[in-house]
């Protein structure tokens, strides 16, 4: 399949409710969208880095420069979609990037040829179960109510955003009120040490199903030994970067659980490969979000029908963060999403919907 360009579109999308993490509060997403134009059909990316380099060294600026200077143009020798990552492999890192690239390229590649995005992958499922992640809130009584919302709306699993200051007592306070049958984690992003192992350990009679990234992405051997201190499983996200990383991360007890997100990894066919990776030692993985638009969400949804996506994701609905989305939105069933069944992603945007939100476009030709 010959690419002969991608439009890069920036975005900015009010959230319904700040977002607050241990990194920061998001209260607008600010996202690189990708169209990537061939003779037989058109598809779609999405680049999942933030406004700024807080959850991780990639950014929407930096994304959109190395996409018009080095990966558009470095892909013209792909082929199609496997042949991406090769293609970009002289450059070091920016796997947002790349993957924005890839899923954009995947994307018209299965227009063309009629096969949707979850059979690709090699799902298995129809419906994915759904998950919720609530950030750090101003007061206990807010996280309170927040979290009934969530569970009234059908969210099967709730994650709480935690960070030093605000752990155990949000914990205790969320167990005492919905009691011990909700599905409940905690997400840290990277804010603890592990000199904090006897914090995080104070944890575990709340009977949680993991503690998210407690350290820093590059102290793998710190979770390690924390994994060693503390009852509650430890799973990973910042760290697993790639197949190689999560078959390491597993060899020395860093983790029992992954979070998988396509962006960090460098595309849905590394996380393919993650997933089979972890498969291959008996540790379940779950799908992670970055405040996606419809676009995003609907690979994401794909990826998660895969059979080792044991434990339900960060695939929320639509109106979970905004309150118009890019393409029609996504409506919780049963606490449960739909894996789109159309070719590629399965979702296009909405003209209007997408010209509301759009800063700027800018069109990058692949030459020959």
């Amino acid at each position: 399949m010959k690419l002969d360009g991608v439009e890069l579109r920036r975005i900015a999308m009010p959230l319904v409710a700040p977002f607050r993490t241990s990194f920061g509060t998001t209260t607008t997403r600010e996202a690189l969208l990708l169209r990537a134009v061939t003779a037989e059909a058109e598809g779609w990316g999405e680049c999942v880095a933030m406004s700024d380099p807080l959850y991780s060294s990639e950014y929407v600026d930096a994304a959109a420069d190395v996409l018009r200077r080095f990966l558009v143009p470095g892909v013209s020798s792909a082929g199609d979609a496997n042949g991406v990552a090769p293609a970009l492999a002289p450059f070091k890192g920016h796997r947002m990037a790349k993957a924005a690239l890839e899923m954009a390229i995947l994307d018209a590649e299965l227009r063309a040829t009629g096969v949707p995005l979850a059979r690709e992958l090699g799902a298995v499922h129809n419906w994915v179960p759904c998950g919720v992640s609530v950030g750090i809130m101003g007061s206990i009584p807010e996280l309170l109510d927040a979290v009934d919302g969530y569970l009234d709306a059908g969210y099967v699993r709730i994650k709480l955003k935690i960070e030093p200051g605000w752990d155990v007592e949000p914990v205790r306070a969320v167990r005492e009120r919905f009691g011990d049958d909700v599905l409940l984690q905690v997400d840290a992003n990277s804010a603890y040490a592990l000199a904090d192992a006897r914090q995080l350990a104070r944890l575990d009679p709340f009977d949680l199903l993991l503690i998210e990234q407690p350290l820093d992405e590059e102290d793998v051997r710190g979770h390690a030994t924390l994994a060693r201190l503390v009852r509650t499983p430890i799973c990973l996200d910042e760290s697993i970067t790639s197949a190689r990383a999560a078959a390491a991360a597993i060899s020395i007890g860093a983790c029992s659980i992954v979070n998988i997100k396509a962006g960090r990894v460098g595309g849905y066919l590394e996380a393919r490969r993650v997933h089979d990776v972890c498969a291959a030692h008996g540790v379940p993985v779950w799908c992670g979000g970055m405040l996606e638009t419809g676009l995003g969400r609907a690979a994401n949804v794909a990826l998660a029908a895969l059979p080792g996506f044991t434990l339900p994701g960060d695939t929320s609905a639509s109106d979970r963060y905004y309150r118009t989305d890019v393409t029609e939105p996504f409506v919780l069933d049963g606490g449960h999403l739909a894996v789109p069944t159309g070719p590629g992603l399965g979702v296009t945007p909405v003209p209007d919907a997408l010209d509301a939100v759009t800063m700027s476009t800018e069109w990058v030709p692949v030459l020959s």
